[in-house]
């Protein structure tokens, strides 16, 4: 998993609460064996017409917002079924970090072992914030972990919580058993004490 310690990059605002994980990768691409490929199903039913052609009007594929990393998004972000390919499909994406009020416990707790950041910030924050991204083309925010702050282009800055395990995983691109694998030689020497084959 790649480390994530300071990160600025292109916001996109989508202007929708309790967005669940079935709106985030559809249920139909849950199918496939691979951990990969998933980005290009995000949000499909919104992102795509019928026919298969892009929506021209879905935020996404506004031309101004290519190449965000940066996602804010209303109140209960990622809530619905505890599917891990919602992460996936955000990360493959090219997101990195998350804005939002609230996020679904199961859903940011999938974020962090997939190296995505979810940033819980007031909302009133994140309306400011996402008037901003509306009003400014080419609008962009520095995330930086190690002090726990969001910065404005313009100074402002925003704190935000995160646990401390959570914390030292990202800023050491640690899933959990990466982090496990720290203590291999622990581990070996705890097996051989007790349990050493005759």
């Amino acid at each position: 998993m790649e480390a994530f310690k300071e990160h600025v990059g292109l916001v996109v605002p989508l202007d929708r609460i309790n967005v669940d994980t079935d709106q985030i990768i559809p249920k139909q691409f849950l199918k496939r064996i691979e951990r990969t490929g998933f980005g290009e199903f995000l949000f499909y039913d919104w992102r795509y017409l019928e026919n298969g052609e892009l929506h021209p009007e879905f935020v996404l594929n506004l031309p101004r917002y290519a190449g965000a990393s940066i996602l804010i998004a209303g109140v209960n972000f990622g809530c619905g079924s505890s599917r891990e390919h919602a992460p996936w499909a955000l990360q493959q994406y090219g997101f990195k970090a998350l804005l939002a009020p609230s996020f679904a416990d199961i859903f940011r707790n999938n974020c962090y072992k997939n190296g995505i950041l979810p940033i819980a910030l007031p909302a009133n924050v994140i309306a400011t914030l996402s008037q901003a991204v509306h009003a400014t083309e080419g609008y962009r925010l520095m995330v930086h972990l190690e002090e726990q702050v969001v910065i404005c282009p313009e100074g402002t800055s925003h704190s935000f919580d995160i646990g401390d395990f959570e914390k030292h995983c990202l800023l050491n691109g640690l899933d959990e058993i990466g982090w496990t694998l720290q203590f291999e030689a622990d581990i070996a020497a705890y097996e051989n004490r007790f349990f050493v084959v005759a």
